[in-house]
């Protein structure tokens, strides 16, 4: 693609998490920094993977998608807060 770096916003994610397997938070609600949110599903990536990564992006994508998450409980969220799995 001749880039050095893709930024987090061109994946269309509101939170980036790294270290972590996403799917071993299905069916579970968890907390990060102030916000409890409850697993809901798979986030599949769109067509427009192919407008922000050029032909291919949307096939390089699948399977990186990420999470879908409802909102239990609105907070606070900063860079670094951990995401911790709620008892």
């Amino acid at each position: 693609m001749g880039r050095e770096a893709i930024g987090p916003e061109e994946f269309r994610r509101n939170i980036v998490v790294s270290g972590l397997n996403l799917l071993a938070l299905k069916g579970k609600t968890f907390q990060i920094g102030g916000v409890v949110l409850e697993y809901t599903g798979l986030c599949h990536p769109c067509s427009k993977m192919e407008t922000v990564l050029g032909p291919g992006g949307y096939n390089a994508m699948r399977g990186h998608g990420g999470i879908t998450t409802r909102v239990v409980e609105g907070g606070e969220v900063a860079l670094g807060d951990n995401v911790q799995v709620c008892p």
